[in-house]
C-alpha cells in the first residue's frame, strides 16, 4: 500500500540528527545472531534461574513457585521484542483497518522502552544536542518532560495552551511562530490527552504544526492515556505519514500494567531505527515482556476494554455528583481521560483558591486516608486538584469525604 508522505519539507533527518548518534553503530547483542540451540555465546548460567522450582509450602516465604514466565530467567531476553510490537501494530491498526488511506503500523514502526519515561529521555539524546539545541513543551503538561531535557542540558521553551478557553487548546499560530523564530528547537512535545488537562489535543492543529514550511523538527505526542478517549483517538496510524511525528504510549495506563515498566514509541521505520540503536541491548526484561504479551492478547484486550467502561460509568458519576458539594466548582480540563481537574472554592459560592485546595488535598491524605493531586500551581489552574478515577466504592468514599472536609474547612 502506497500512503502519501505529508511530512513538512523542511524535515531532514540527517540535520536533525546529533551527528554523533547519526554515526552509532550499534551495540550487537548475542540474541542479535541466534536465540535457539545450546546458547554457550552469552556468558548466561545454563543451570537456570536462582528460584526454587518445586512444590513448596506457601509458609516458605523464600521460595516462589515455578511458573512458565520465569522459567528462562538465566536467558537474556529477546533485543527486539517483536511479538510484543506486532500485537501492539494490531491494536492500533484496527480502527484504521478499512481506511485505504492509512498503511498498517509494522514493528518496524516501534521503539519499546522501560516506560514512558525512558522513550522521552532517549528521544532528547538522539536529536537535541547538549547546551545547544532546544525543546518546546505546552504548560501545564507532564513535568516529566522538563526534568529530561535538565537532565540532558537541553533548553525547555514553553508556550502555554489557552488557559482562557475551557478544554486548554494548543495555541497553534504561538508554536508556528517560535519554531519559525528559532530553529534551534529540534522537539515539540504534546500530550494528548494532557496531564493534568484530560484534553485531546486537535488533529488540524497538530496536522499544522507536523506540516510547518520552515521548521526542522519532531513533534511527539504522548498518548499515554489515549483508551480513555473515544474509539479512534489514537494518531499512531499517522506515522505512516508523517516521518516527522513521534507518538508516545504505555501499558501503564488502560491496561493498569504501571508495575511491569512498557513505553510505546511509534514512528516512521527511519526514525524508529536510530531510537532502537540508541537504547540498551536488552532493555526489556523477560517478565515485562512475558506480562506484556498477556496483556496485548484478545483477552487481555478485551478485559482492558471491560475495565475501561467501568471507569467510564464512574467518571460520569463524579461528572454530575462532585458539583453537588457546596465548595466545588467548574471542572476546567476535558473528560478525555481517567481523572478529572476541578476546582476547589474559596467558600461554597466563591472563587477558585489554591490555599483551600491545597487544604482538602492535604486534609484528605493525612486524615481521610483518600490521596488525589494538588495542581493549584500549574498555568491557569488556581484551585485545581486532579482526580483519578477509581473504582464505585472508592468513588463513593472521596464523594463522602470531600464533602465532610470541604464542611469543615469552610467552618472552622
Amino acid at each position: 500500500m502506497t500512503v502519501a508522505n505529508l511530512t513538512s519539507p523542511a524535515f531532514d533527518l540527517v540535520k536533525l540528527t546529533r551527528p554523533n548518534i547519526l554515526s552509532l553503530e550499534p551495540y550487537r547483542c548475542a540474541r542479535d545472531d541466534y536465540k535457539v540451540g545450546i546458547l554457550l555465546d552469552a556468558n548466561e548460567n545454563a543451570y537456570g534461574p536462582s528460584i526454587y522450582s518445586g512444590n513448596v509450602s506457601s509458609a516458605d516465604s523464600n521460595a516462589i513457585i515455578a511458573s512458565d514466565i520465569i522459567a528462562g530467567l538465566h536467558r537474556y531476553p529477546d533485543p527486539h521484542q517483536e511479538d510484543v510490537k506486532q500485537l501492539l501494530c494490531n491494536l492500533r491498526n484496527a480502527p484504521t483497518k478499512d481506511d485505504p488511506s492509512v498503511a498498517p503500523l509494522t514493528p518496524d514502526n516501534l521503539y519499546v522502552g522501560v516506560g514512558s519515561d525512558e522513550c522521552v529521555d532517549t528521544i532528547i539524546r538522539c536529536f537535541a544536542a547538549p547546551g545547544r539545541e532546544k525543546m518546546l513543551t505546552c504548560p501545564p503538561t507532564y513535568g516529566m518532560y522538563a526534568v529530561a531535557a535538565q537532565v540532558n542540558d537541553v533548553e525547555v521553551v514553553t508556550v502555554n495552551l489557552d488557559l482562557e478557553t475551557p478544554g486548554f487548546p494548543v495555541r497553534v499560530d504561538a508554536i508556528m511562530d517560535t519554531l519559525t523564530n528559532d530553529p534551534s528547537i529540534h522537539l515539540v512535545y504534546l500530550c494528548s490527552p494532557g496531564n493534568p488537562t484530560a484534553s485531546l489535543v486537535d488533529p488540524a492543529s497538530l496536522k499544522k504544526i507536523l506540516e510547518h514550511p520552515t521548521w526542522n523538527g519532531i513533534v511527539v505526542v504522548d498518548e499515554a492515556y489515549i483508551d480513555f478517549s473515544p474509539t479512534g483517538s489514537s494518531l499512531a496510524p499517522w506515522v505512516t505519514k508523517y516521518d516527522n511525528l513521534l507518538v508516545m504510549q504505555t501499558l501503564s495506563k488502560a491496561f493498569g500494567m504501571a508495575g511491569i515498566r512498557l513505553g510505546v514509541t511509534f514512528g516512521s521505520p527511519s526514525v524508529a531505527r536510530i531510537l532502537n540503536n540508541v537504547k540498551a541491548p536488552y532493555n526489556i526484561s523477560s517478565l515485562t515482556s512475558e506480562l506484556g504479551l498477556k496483556a496485548l492478547s484478545p483477552a487481555g484486550v478485551a478485559l482492558m476494554n471491560k475495565n475501561i467502561a467501568a471507569i467510564l460509568v464512574q467518571r460520569q458519576r463524579l461528572l454530575d455528583e462532585l458539583p453537588m458539594i457546596p465548595g466545588v466548582g467548574n471542572f476546567i480540563g476535558g473528560n478525555d481521560s481517567n481523572f478529572l481537574l476541578v476546582q476547589i472554592l474559596d467558600k461554597p459560592d466563591g472563587v477558585p483558591s489554591s490555599a483551600i485546595a491545597l487544604k482538602l488535598y492535604t486534609t484528605l491524605a493525612e486524615e481521610k486516608g483518600v490521596v488525589i493531586r494538588f495542581r493549584g500551581k500549574e498555568p491557569g489552574c488556581p484551585g485545581a486538584l486532579r482526580i483519578t478515577i477509581g473504582t464505585e466504592q472508592e468513588v463513593t468514599v472521596l464523594l463522602e469525604k470531600v464533602k465532610e472536609t470541604l464542611a469543615a474547612i469552610y467552618n472552622a
